[in-house]
């Protein structure tokens, strides 16, 4: 299932890792092994946020996805099941239009 992962990453312990010059490295490697189909940087509420969009095809593979961003920026992870028109399409909405009229 694709998934749209929405990770927020708190100025500490990220501002230190800038300092360090480790930031970008430890980035890479992180998404360089979940491998996300897209990823976007943004900040959202005052926090560095990155939007990933992952495959998830067993709920055991969310915690693969989540503990590296956990244990290395001590962010917080939500995980949103996201779809493509081509997937909504598939949905029947017009049988569900008339059934819930």
């Amino acid at each position: 299932m694709r998934m749209l992962m929405k990770v927020g990453m708190p100025h500490e312990p990220f501002n230190t890792l800038v300092r360090k010059g480790k930031a970008d490295a430890t980035l890479r490697r992180i998404l360089a092994d979940i491998k996300p189909e897209a990823a976007y940087f943004t900040e959202i509420n005052g926090q560095r946020t990155a939007i990933l969009i992952v495959d998830v095809k067993e709920p055991s593979r969310i915690p693969s996805l989540a503990e590296p961003f956990f244990l290395q920026f001590n962010a917080d992870c939500k995980f949103h099941p996201v779809m493509l028109q081509e997937d909504l399409s598939k949905a029947g909405l017009a049988k569900l239009g008339k059934k819930w009229k």
